[in-house]
């Protein structure tokens, strides 16, 4: 049967398990591969393996409970191996590699923060800083401008509105950098401008969140700062 991995921990984590049960409908026992320093919190994978609220849960709670007792290194949700052998043999390949990284993600947390602009109030900023963007705009409303002057309007407006919004993702992400250890971007979605993982050692916990705090409250209404965390550090394994 197919093996099912939450985490990967280091033979001293007193795996503090009791009471928490793994994904599938009817979940099968947690139960721990060893090999070496190291250990993997693993269960029977399903046969019907999906990303079901109930599965996502449950594959939460488990690096919820190791995290909150010592360093771990969480996979993601669906990584399956063949079975307890494929297991062990991949944590004495990459013992090396997995206890080092243990090591740096000791007393660490991720925080994944989430910013987004009032769309109506990004426009009227560009229309105020930009004189070509409010003369067109100008000429627009009062009939004066050529056919094509909407469209001329549409591609310089998202040209200001580019380039303000990198410059303020850059300033949120170097802030937010002196008070963690690393920091991952990634693509924006939606009406988000920035995207960022930061890994948050517990000394600089509190700074680091009085420093977002700060910066939503500098930043004004017009944005929406969504900080999540502190989570098991996925974006860092």
């Amino acid at each position: 049967m197919a093996v099912y991995v939450y985490s990967i921990v280091g033979d001293k984590h007193p795996l503090h398990l009791d009471g928490v049960t793994g994904i599938g409908e009817s979940p099968s026992e947690l139960r721990v591969i060893t090999e070496g320093p190291l250990r993997a919190v693993v269960s029977d994978a399903p046969d019907d393996l999906r990303p079901k609220r109930r599965d996502l849960t449950a594959h939460q709670e488990v690096q919820n409970r190791l995290m909150a007792d010592g360093t771990i290194l969480p996979l993601r949700f669906g990584l399956t191996a063949e079975d307890d052998e494929a297991v062990r043999a991949a944590l004495e390949a990459h013992a090396t590699e997995y206890v080092d990284k243990l090591q740096a993600l000791e007393g660490c947390a991720e925080y994944h923060l989430k910013v987004s602009e009032d769309e109506e109030a990004l426009l009227r900023q560009i229309l105020e800083d930009s004189s070509k963007a409010r003369e067109l705009n100008d000429d627009i409303r009062n009939g004066a401008a050529g056919p094509d002057a909407p469209l001329v309007l549409g591609e310089l407006v998202a040209k200001e509105a580019q380039a303000r919004q990198n410059a303020l993702a850059t300033g949120v992400v170097e802030a937010l950098s002196a008070f963690s250890r690393e920091q991952e971007i990634s693509q924006p979605t939606g009406g988000d401008f920035l995207s960022a993982s930061f890994l948050v050692s517990e000394d600089q916990d509190e700074l680091f969140l009085t420093t977002e705090l700060s910066l939503a409250n500098q930043m004004g209404d017009e944005f929406q700062f969504r900080l999540h965390g502190p989570l098991p550090p996925y974006s860092f394994v």
